[in-house]
Order: structure tokens, then sequence, then C-alpha cells
């Protein structure tokens, strides 16, 4: 069976602006069309695949606060959710960004959810592009935490997949949850500028089939909680 993966990052309720939120997502499409050009276009998701080819934008400020402005994205306030996809059909890639949430007791987020097979995954699946992929978002967000890992292997690790409590094949954390402890080779730690770290646990794909990219995660996971690193997002 295929393993499905996703990036995400997220963080507690923000409140902002819709236009701090468009200019946050311009940011991140911009970064992820340097990325790969299977993420340079995109395309408001529809209740069809031609409704959705027929609706695509431009991801500029402008225009998205504009699109942000239809009632069908509003949660209330400035509170908003959005969805999109890349128009690809034999290599989609679909993001998902909830932000302006009041409280603290709300997760904002921001995921990305890119092709399982074809040419753009071929390109995307590599610790190279998913690091570049993580870093994008946290630049864009600034979340607190972050990861790129599979359903699979999430679901695996953690009971509940209560975001900010497991790790994944990467893994962010903002500098304001802690300093990163010693892990274990192959684990591999990166700064991101001053805003926190990516913890890698493999420089091949982790699969939840590979049992040893299991025991990994879950020690890895154990020195991480023990350091106060990971714990739920609104505690």
């Amino acid at each position: 069976m295929t393993e499905t993966y996703y990036a995400g990052v997220y963080w507690p309720g923000r409140p902002e602006s819709q236009e701090a939120c468009s200019r946050r997502a311009e940011l991140l499409f911009q970064h992820l069309a340097d990325l790969d050009p299977s993420l340079a276009s995109w395309f408001e998701q529809g209740t069809s695949r031609e409704a959705a080819l027929n609706a695509r934008f431009t991801p500029d400020a402008g225009t998205l606060l504009g699109l942000f402005k239809k009632q069908k994205y509003q949660q209330g306030g400035d509170e908003l959710a959005f969805s999109a996809w890349n128009g690809k059909p034999g290599d989609s890639s679909v993001i998902n960004f909830a932000c302006g949430s009041p409280t603290l007791d709300t997760v904002d987020l921001c995921v990305l959810t890119p092709p399982s097979k074809g040419l753009a995954a071929e390109r995307l699946f590599s610790v190279a592009a998913i690091t570049r992929m993580l870093r994008a978002m946290v630049r864009a967000w600034e979340p607190t935490w972050g990861v790129f890992t599979s359903d699979s292997h999430r679901d695996e690790v953690s009971e509940f997949a209560d975001v900010g409590t497991f790790v994944g094949w990467v893994t962010y954390l903002a500098n304001h949850r802690g300093t990163v402890p010693p892990l274990p080779a192959p684990v591999r730690v990166e700064p991101v500028e001053d805003r926190g770290s990516l913890i890698i646990l493999t420089p091949e794909r982790l699969t939840v089939s590979n049992p040893e990219h299991v025991a990994l995660a879950r020690h890895v996971g154990e020195l991480l909680t023990r350091a106060g690193l990971l714990r739920p997002m609104t505690s």
C-alpha cells in the first residue's frame, strides 16, 4: 500500500487581520513556486474538477485578500479557512490553511498534501525538497510546531495524533519551545534562521513499514518529550 504524506505547520490561535493573512499566504505561494514547477499554479477548490479549473487565481496578496472576503471562506471576524488545488490531475497537490483565530484555545494551521506518485512526487520526496517545503511554511506562518510525515506513520507513533506531540520524518520546533537535546545518529538538526529547528530523522524516506524507522521516531519522540519540547499545542 502506498503511504500518503503531508506537510503541516500549526500554531495557537493568533488574531490577525485578513490583510496580514493574505501577505503570509503570498509569501508561502512564492516559496512553493520556487521549490517545484508543479507548485506554481493554483486554483480554488470547487464542486468538480471542471469548476476548479475555471477558478485559477494569481496568488498575490491583493488577489488572495479578495478571495478571502468570499462568504465560503469566512469563519467569523477576521478568521478564515481556505483551500486550493494545483490543477494537475496526475500530480495533484492540495493546500489548506486556517488563519486569524481569535483565541489561544484554537489551533491555526497550514497543511500541504503533495502527490503520492508521478514526476512531481519523485522530485518532492527527498530530504532537500521537504526541508525546503517546511522552511517555506515556517517563514510564511511562524508556527510553533510542524511536521512532514505519512498519515500511517503519524497514526503509528501517536495514539491521538495530537499536533505538537510527535515526530515525523522531519519535525519543526520553534525556539520558544526550548532547546533541542543531543539526538542519536542518523538524526540531523538544522536551524531555521533564528526561529527554530528542523529535526530530520533519516536521509531516506521514512516509512511505517520499516520497523527501524518507527523505533527511531519513538525514541526521538521520548527524548524530546523529556526535554519538554513535545506537548499539545494549546497546553
